[in-house]
């Protein structure tokens, strides 16, 4: 039988717009899970409008190692024993160049349902959710890089094998979620700030955080956490643009989920780290609440841009205690 996306047996983890028919997710790090009895299940997706490149996916089942496929129309899982099994889809990247703001979306992931002889009710996720909002470092371009030997040279590999070499489960925004045992809603668009669109009409991030997509509203329970990482491509704002703007982000975040705690991360660069310090007690005093101001100075080095995979492991090894000991204090 094939059951829809909104069947018991299947779990949608991130930002997706809940459509008539089929779920849509245009942000790297959103993720299916699916249960089933037997040995087979085939994955249903709706590829009309995709282009080259299309979007990656990693598939794993029962946490075993993940494999990288592209998306089509069928994707077939099959296991190694008849019995009870629960798979995980990841979107694991997709072409900064792809549209995945306004229609037609040719860089999005439309998922319809699973084909199963036995699909199994999924026990409840009850894992705090943390949303992650931030740019392409945030959705983990050119983590792979130094892994494209005998690829095409780095500017054809940018247009045409970008979606190849990054990777929304390696970020430090994907590996701080798993390590605090949370559910994660990952944000992040390729050149977007506080203060500026990105790629293929993405808004900045005050106006498209309240979206899926052009006119798709976040539909999600309301967040446990939030962590902001936002500056890197805010350079050219001057220090009271970019404080205005942030503003606007935390009014934003903080009206849909008031309980929530919120960590404004520094640009691992250093971009208006001095503004972002001042911001963020002046903010508290003005609202009556708490956001913690994390300083990621000396983190990471500033070059490359857009870290490998080891600096997205320090980033999230340094990030975890920090928040781990907030959450303990309750603040």
């Amino acid at each position: 039988m094939v059951v829809p996306y909104t069947h018991e047996s299947v779990r949608l983890t991130g930002r997706w717009a809940k459509l008539p028919g089929s779920a849509v997710t245009t942000a790297p790090g959103a993720y299916i899970e699916c249960s089933f009895a037997g040995d087979m299940a085939v994955l249903r997706f709706d590829t009309t409008r995709n282009l080259p490149v299309v979007p990656h996916l990693w598939i794993s089942v029962d946490g075993g190692c993940r494999t990288e496929v592209m998306l089509d129309r069928y994707l077939r899982i099959r296991t190694a024993h008849t019995g009870l099994h629960t798979a995980q889809i990841l979107f694991k990247s997709a072409s900064e160049e792809s549209a995945r703001w306004r229609e037609p979306l040719t860089g999005a992931v439309r998922f319809l349902g699973v084909q199963t002889d036995t699909p199994v009710a999924l026990k409840p996720d009850t894992r705090p959710i943390m949303e992650i909002i931030g740019d392409s470092i945030t959705e983990g371009v050119s983590i792979d890089t130094d892994y494209r030997e005998g690829m095409l040279p780095p500017l054809e590999c940018n247009a045409l094998t970008l979606a190849f070499q990054n990777d929304a489960a390696a970020t430090w925004a994907f590996r701080t979620a798993e390590a605090l045992n949370c559910r994660p809603v990952i944000m992040g668009y390729g050149s977007v700030g506080v203060t500026r669109g990105g790629q293929v009409r993405v808004p900045a991030a005050p106006a498209a955080y309240p979206y899926c997509y052009n006119g798709e509203p976040l539909d999600i329970p309301q967040a446990d956490l939030i962590v902001i990482n936002h500056g890197a491509n805010d350079y050219a704002a001057t220090p009271e643009r970019y404080a205005a703007a942030y503003t606007e982000l935390l009014d934003a975040v903080r009206a849909r989920s008031p309980l929530a705690t919120v960590f404004a991360v520094s640009a691992f660069r250093g971009t208006h780290r001095e503004a972002l310090a001042e911001l963020i007690p002046e903010y508290n005093r003005a609202k009556g609440c708490r956001v913690h101001f994390v300083d990621s100075a000396g983190w990471i080095p500033p070059e490359p841009l857009h870290p490998h995979r080891d600096g997205h492991k320090t980033v999230a090894d340094r990030l975890v205690p920090i928040i781990r000991e907030a959450m303990q204090k309750g603040r």
